[in-house]
């Protein structure tokens, strides 16, 4: 989450009340660890008992993990949790086995200033607003998912092979909603993408919790910045599943730009599918494509294929897409 941040700013931290995107130092507790978390470069890093990190307070709020910040921000000295792989640092309300490798408590120290004593914050190196740019006009391809763990990335790289194979030699992807993730933008830089951006990139740790204020307007400028940036096609990952991260509020941003894109679900069995499809279909964006677990064996696919009335075809395994 702190990608964007110079490593100059690294310099000392001061004790004060840290709040959302503040970089901050946090010190494993006794304990605690080891601890998998990612490193800025996007490699999985190990830190042990006493460690000092860079991490940002934030809020989660998935299927997952669901934790924040409180009202009057972190508290020098008082232990809280790592709440995401990407240094995101919270209260704890609940977290399911797949957090293990990074969930511990971490002792909150104090938020990195200049040397003005003028906190840094994610939002410094924000990317700058696009608005003046006129929108190029690329097709949008919009990848959604039921869950977590899905197959959302999967068809996401899936679809940007495609398009470069069909020619397309500029495609930007956007991870529109959910919590950073520095390994999933490299997935798609590995495959091809010419640039990628998160909420990370728009000054945001994460677009949890849900109906937070101000979510259009930082919807608006993902959309400005990706859709006025000279490509062949846009590739968009809605993070989390279809009711959080905000993902509805984004779907009606996106609508007013684009009112037909190309829409490819990712569910985990038939019902999911035919419960996401009826919900896309009633906001205005029919689902072209089903994949995910819900097509892994024939049986699967040709359940969900007869049910949603929908082509459903699984990109894990190799099917040409579209």
């Amino acid at each position: 989450m702190l990608r964007r941040v110079p490593d100059a700013f690294a310099a000392r931290y001061v004790a004060v009340p840290g709040f959302e995107g503040h970089v901050c130092a946090f010190k494993v507790a006794a304990g605690n660890g080891p601890l998998v978390v990612e490193a800025v470069c996007g490699r999985a890093m190990t830190l042990l008992a006493g460690d000092v990190f860079l991490g940002t307070p934030g809020h989660r709020t998935s299927l997952r993990m669901v934790g924040g910040i409180p009202k009057r921000g972190l508290v020098p000295g008082k232990a809280y949790w790592l709440l995401a792989e990407s240094g995101l640092v919270g209260d704890l309300v609940g977290g399911t086995l797949h957090t293990r490798s990074f969930l511990g408590q971490v002792t909150y120290l104090g938020a990195i200033a200049e040397n003005d004593g003028q906190i840094i914050t994610i939002q410094q190196f924000a990317a700058p607003a696009a608005h003046r740019h006129p929108d190029v006009g690329a097709p949008v391809f919009l990848i959604v998912g039921t869950s977590p763990e899905v197959g959302k990335t999967t068809a996401g790289v899936a679809v940007l092979r495609m398009l470069l194979t069909k020619g397309h030699a500029r495609v930007i992807a956007l991870k529109a909603t959910g919590t950073s993730c520095v390994t999933e933008m490299m997935t798609y830089q590995d495959y091809g993408a010419a640039q990628v951006f998160d909420c990370v990139d728009f000054g945001l740790p994460t677009t949890h919790p849900s109906n937070r204020k101000g979510m259009f307007r930082i919807f608006d400028l993902m959309l400005d910045t990706c859709l006025s940036t000279p490509a062949d096609a846009v590739v968009i990952e809605c993070g989390g599943d279809l009711l959080g991260a905000n993902v509805p509020i984004f779907l009606k941003r996106l609508r007013r730009r684009r009112s037909h894109p190309k829409v490819i679900l990712a569910a985990a069995d038939a019902l999911g599918a035919l419960s996401a499809t009826r919900m896309l279909r009633d906001v205005g964006l029919p689902v072209d494509l089903i994949t995910g677990p819900c097509t892994d064996t024939h049986t699967a696919q040709q359940r969900t294929r007869a049910l949603c009335r929908t082509d459903a075809m699984n990109l894990s395994q190799g099917e040409a897409v579209m």
